[in-house]
C-alpha cells in the first residue's frame, strides 16, 4: 500500500472516532475512496467492516490436482512468460504459469499495462484464485500474485479474511489483503480501548465469548470454531441492541404517551352495537373477533395504541377497521384511513360508505383528484367535527386538513409510505395522539416483523371468511396459451370475468406500454366477442377509475392491466387471474395479484405463464406459488430469496442496516436476543443497575443517525 505521511490526529471523542486517513499507509486521497465506496470513515467503521468469507492459506495445490468446480486454490510455481492477445474489449494479458506437474494460464482483462510492467518473468510466485476449465485447459482470472521468498516462512495456521471490494477500488489496486492489513493495524492498537458492551450475566448465560475475542476472531480466526463463536457473539449483540431499543421505545410510549379512552357498553344503542346486531353483512371469523378484542383493549387502556394488523389478502381487515372507527365515533372522536393509491382509497371509501350510510355517519374521500369546492367543504366539515370518517391518499397529510378530534388513524399498506409522511399523520391531534392501526396484506415474516415493527403490538387475522375457497394456482408455459385462452372462455361463458396482467419493464416506460398494448391486441383477437378494459400507469386517475367501474359493473369481461391493480382491487365476480411473464414478478407481487380473485363464493384460478427458460430463483418462486396459498409461508421463502432489505420497502426503516446478522438465517439468535432484552428491561427498565452500565455506555456511544423511526408507525 502506498505510504503517505499522515498529519497529527485532531482531538477526538474516542480512539474509534479517529478518521481513517490517520491510519499508516492511507492518507486523505485513499480515505476519500474508502468513504465513498465502503462508507468507512473511522477506525470504528473499519473494524466493523467484517469479511464475507475466510480462506485457508495453509494448503498448496499442484496444477495436476486441479478439477472442475474447485473453490479458491493456492499454487506455487514460476511465471514462465507473458503475452498480450486480442483487441478492443477482448484485449487481455496472458501469463503462462508452471510448476513441476503442469501449466495453467493466468488472465488479466483490466490493468493490463500495470500488470505487464510489474510482473517478473522466470520468477517464483505464490498464486491464489479460482480455477476455471475452458477449452480443455485451466485458467485463473485476475489472480492474487505474491513473489515467493524462501526466507519468508509459509503460513502455518489461521484463516485469512476476504473483504468485499467495489469495481472502483479494484481499479485503484486496493485489494482485500490491504484491507486486512489495515484492520490488523487497528486491532493491534485497540486492546486498551475495547470495552465490553454486554453485561457479564448475559455473556455467562448465553455462553458468549468476550467482545475483544470476537473482534479478533471475526477477522483473523485461528480455527473454524473460533470464527463461529465470533459470529454468534457479534450477531447476538447486534440484534440485542436493536431489540432493546425497540422494546424500550414501546415501554416509553406506554408510559409517556396518553391515549384517548374509548369504551363500549354492550347493551347501549351505540353505532357499534347497532351495526353489529343489525347491519353486519356476514358472521365475523374467530380471528376477526380476537383482533377486535385486542384493539379494544388498547383503545380503552388510556395509552396510545400502536398496533400492526396483518392479514392475508381477503381476510377481512377493512371490516375490522370500520368497527374500530365506530368505537372512536361513539366516544366523540373522528377516524381516518390513508391508502397509497387513489384506486385503493376510492375502493375503501365506496366499501365503507355503504356501511356508514346505514348508520347515518358522514364520510368523505380526499385525494389529489378531489375538486377544489368539494375539498373546501370537506375541510370545513372536518374542523367542525361533522365529518366523522375521512378516507384518502397522501392528501390527508396536507397542513390544511385539520380534524376537530382525530381519535383513530388507520394506515393501509403502510410500507408504501415514508417515515416523515406517517409522522405528519401521527401529529394531527394536538391534545392527544390518535390511536394508530397499521394494516398490511403483505404478510411479513416473523423475524422481519420482530425487527421492523418490534415496538408495535401485532395482531394477525389468520383465517379466511366462511365460504371462501382456496384459489387453485397452476403454471403453464407460453406454448400452452391456446389451452389457457380456452379455459378463460369457459369461465366467461359461466358469467365470470378475468384479469390478464403484464409486467412493467423497468428500463423503459415506452417498452412497458408497448408490451401491454401488444398483449391487449392479442387478447382482443382471441376474444372478439368480449368487451375488454385496459388499465396502466400512464392513464389519468379518472380514466383508470372509469375502466375499473366498467369492469366492476360487468360491462367488460376481461381486464388487461399492469401491476397497477396489484393492491386492493375488489371484484368478487372475477375468477381468473393470468399473470404473463410471471418469472419477472417477485413473490409478494404474485401473491398480491392472486388475491385479486377468490373474493367471491366461486372457485377461482391463478395461471402463471412463463417461458421455458427459468432461472433457479424464478423456478422456486413459481413452485412456491403453485404449492401454497399461505401468505406467511410465501413471505418466508421471499425473505430467503431476496433478503430483508428489499422486502416490503423496509430499507427506509434504518433498523435493517445490519453489519453481520442475517434475518433470513439468524431467526434463533434473534429470538434469543429479544428474550434477553425483554428480561433485562423487566428487571431494570431504566438500566440503572451497576451490572447494566456496559449497556448504558454503549447506547450513549451509538451514532445519532442510528435512531429508529419505526416508533412513528
Amino acid at each position: 500500500m502506498q505510504t503517505e505521511n499522515p498529519a497529527s490526529p485532531p482531538v477526538r471523542r474516542s480512539f474509534f472516532d479517529t478518521k481513517i486517513e490517520f491510519l499508516k499507509g492511507v492518507g486523505p486521497q485513499r480515505a476519500d475512496l474508502f468513504n465513498t465506496e465502503l462508507r468507512i470513515f473511522t477506525y470504528g467503521d473499519l473494524i466493523q467492516y467484517y469479511p464475507f468469507r475466510h480462506e485457508d492459506r495453509t494448503k498448496f495445490y499442484t496444477i495436476r490436482e486441479m478439477f472442475e468446480g474447485m473453490p479458491y486454490v493456492q499454487i506455487r510455481g514460476k511465471l514462465d512468460y507473458i503475452e498480450e492477445a486480442g483487441e478492443g474489449h477482448k484485449r487481455r494479458l496472458i501469463g503462462y504459469f508452471i510448476d513441476s506437474t503442469g501449466e495453467i494460464e493466468l488472465l488479466w482483462f483490466q490493468g493490463i499495462q500495470w500488470q505487464a510492467k510489474n510482473l517478473k518473468v522466470k520468477q517464483e510466485y505464490v498464486v491464489f484464485g479460482k480455477p476455471q476449465y475452458f477449452n480443455g485447459k485451466y485458467s485463473i482470472v485476475h489472480p492474487e500474485m505474491e513473489l515467493y521468498d524462501p526466507k519468508t516462512p509459509l503460513p502455518t495456521g489461521g484463516l485469512q479474511p476476504v473483504y468485499n471490494l467495489t469495481e472502483k477500488l479494484r481499479k485503484k489496486f486496493v485489494t482485500s489483503k490491504q484491507i486486512g492489513q489495515m484492520v490488523r493495524q487497528v486491532l493491534d492498537q485497540v486492546s486498551p480501548h475495547l470495552r465490553e458492551t454486554l453485561p457479564q450475566d448475559i455473556i455467562r448465560r448465553r455462553d458468549l465469548i468476550s467482545k475483544a475475542e470476537a473482534m479478533e476472531s471475526i477477522h483473523f480466526p485461528k480455527t473454524v470454531h473460533a470464527l463461529e463463536q465470533a459470529k454468534n457473539r457479534l450477531k447476538f449483540e447486534e440484534l440485542f441492541y436493536i431489540q432493546l431499543r425497540l422494546l424500550k421505545q414501546k415501554l416509553v410510549r406506554k408510559v409517556e404517551y396518553p391515549g384517548q379512552v374509548f369504551k363500549n357498553t354492550p347493551d347501549a344503542d351505540t353505532l357499534l352495537n347497532v351495526f353489529y346486531r343489525q347491519h353486519l353483512p356476514f358472521e365475523l371469523t374467530d380471528a376477526q373477533k380476537r383482533v377486535i378484542r385486542e384493539i379494544y383493549r388498547d383503545m380503552s387502556s388510556g395509552k396510545q395504541m400502536n398496533r400492526l394488523l396483518q392479514g392475508d389478502v381477503g381476510s377481512g381487515k377493512t371490516i375490522v377497521a370500520f368497527i374500530c372507527m365506530l368505537m372512536a365515533i361513539d366516544n366523540g372522536a373522528q377516524a381516518c384511513m390513508m391508502a397509497p393509491t387513489e384506486i385503493l382509497a376510492d375502493q375503501h371509501y365506496n366499501g365503507l360508505k355503504q356501511f356508514a350510510d346505514m348508520l347515518g355517519v358522514r364520510i368523505g374521500c380526499l385525494t389529489g383528484s378531489t375538486r377544489a369546492a368539494l375539498r373546501r367543504d370537506i375541510h370545513q366539515q372536518l374542523q367542525l367535527g361533522m365529518m366523522k370518517i375521512l378516507v384518502g391518499t397522501h392528501a390527508l397529510l396536507e397542513d390544511v386538513v385539520q380534524f376537530k378530534n382525530l381519535g383513530l388513524a388507520v394506515i393501509d399498506e403502510q410500507h408504501r409510505f415514508g417515515v416523515a409522511q406517517r409522522a405528519r399523520l401521527w401529529q394531527k391531534n394536538d391534545h392527544a395522539p390518535p390511536h394508530v392501526l397499521v394494516m398490511t396484506a403483505t404478510p411479513i415474516p416473523r423475524t422481519l416483523a420482530m425487527t421492523l415493527y418490534g415496538d408495535l403490538d401485532v395482531s394477525v387475522i389468520d383465517e379466511l371468511p366462511a365460504g371462501r375457497k382456496p384459489i387453485k394456482t397452476v403454471h403453464r408455459y407460453d406454448a400452452h396459451r391456446l389451452r389457457v385462452f380456452g379455459f378463460i372462455r369457459e369461465q366467461l361463458q359461466q358469467g365470470r370475468q378475468a384479469y390478464i396482467v403484464y409486467p412493467l419493464i423497468e428500463e423503459s416506460e415506452k417498452m412497458s406500454y408497448k408490451n401491454l398494448m401488444d398483449g391487449y391486441e392479442s387478447v382482443a383477437r382471441a376474444f372478439p366477442e368480449c368487451h375488454i378494459s385496459i388499465v396502466h400507469g400512464q392513464m389519468s386517475a379518472g380514466d383508470k377509475d372509469f375502466e375499473m367501474q366498467r369492469f366492476l359493473s360487468r360491462e367488460t369481461h376481461i381486464m388487461v392491466a399492469t401491476t397497477v391493480i396489484e393492491v386492493g382491487v375488489n371484484v368478487p365476480n372475477a375468477s381468473v387471474m393470468v399473470v404473463e411473464s410471471a418469472e419477472k414478478f417477485g413473490l409478494a407481487q404474485l401473491h398480491q395479484l392472486r388475491g385479486r380473485v377468490g373474493r367471491g363464493a366461486d372457485q377461482s384460478y391463478c395461471i402463471l405463464m412463463t417461458d421455458y427458460k427459468l432461472s433457479k430463483e424464478a423456478r422456486t418462486r413459481i413452485e412456491t406459488m403453485v404449492r401454497t396459498t399461505d401468505g406467511f409461508e410465501i413471505s418466508e421463502v421471499d425473505l430467503q430469496l431476496r433478503g430483508p432489505g428489499d422486502l416490503s420497502g423496509t430499507q427506509q426503516s434504518g433498523v435493517l442496516d445490519l453489519l453481520i446478522a442475517d434475518l433470513a438465517k439468524d431467526q434463533y439468535i434473534l429470538q434469543e436476543a429479544r428474550d434477553a432484552a425483554t428480561q433485562l428491561l423487566e428487571a431494570d427498565p431504566d438500566l440503572t443497575s451497576y451490572e447494566n452500565q456496559p449497556i448504558r455506555r454503549h447506547i450513549e456511544s451509538l451514532r445519532k443517525e442510528e435512531t429508529n423511526w419505526s416508533r412513528i408507525s
